[in-house]
């Protein structure tokens, strides 16, 4: 099974500043603190500077530092790879919730609990959004839903990789 670090290692190299960038510039301090501070002391180790240092510098230069790393943690994936469908992909999420018929706000599911969607409705979600969005997107975002909540969206499994059109 894959983990949010596999998939932030197998991210293109664009796609991965995109969520580098996305990371730092997340708004929720409380629950992405801790992965920040742990990044900082990741980019300072491996730049040989002091934390503050690392701190100072601006968000680009920052993403770009967590970027080049294909070797983070499991919460400082996490963090980015939500941070940046949030940030950068919340059509493409809306697109698939509704498809799928789940109830959302703007891409964030807004019900407690979420029915495990079947297959078939899986794959028919898939085959509309695929039609509108680019297929690596969607490839991402699915197999990061799959990772972060791997028994509500069990049935992807079965869909990934997506067959190119």
């Amino acid at each position: 099974m894959s983990t949010p670090a596999r998939l932030w290692k197998d991210l293109a190299p664009e796609k991965r500043l995109a969520a580098a960038d996305a990371f730092w510039r997340d708004e929720r301090s409380q629950e992405i603190h801790a992965p920040r501070v742990e990044a900082i002391v990741i980019i300072a180790k491996r730049l040989n500077f002091r934390g503050k240092s690392v701190q100072a510098l601006p968000v680009e230069k920052r993403a770009k530092y967590l970027a080049q790393m294909t070797d983070i943690s499991e919460s400082i994936a996490t963090h980015a790879l939500i941070a940046y469908h949030f940030a950068a992909q919340r059509p493409l999420m809306g697109a698939f919730l509704d498809a799928v018929g789940i109830a959302h706000e703007d891409g964030l599911i807004s019900a407690e609990q979420v029915d495990a969607p079947n297959r078939a409705t899986l794959a028919a979600a898939a085959e509309k959004v695929q039609a509108a969005f680019p297929a690596d997107d969607l490839e991402i975002y699915l197999r990061t839903l799959l990772i972060l909540d791997g028994e509500t969206w069990k049935e992807l499994d079965t869909l990934l990789p997506l067959a190119k059109p």
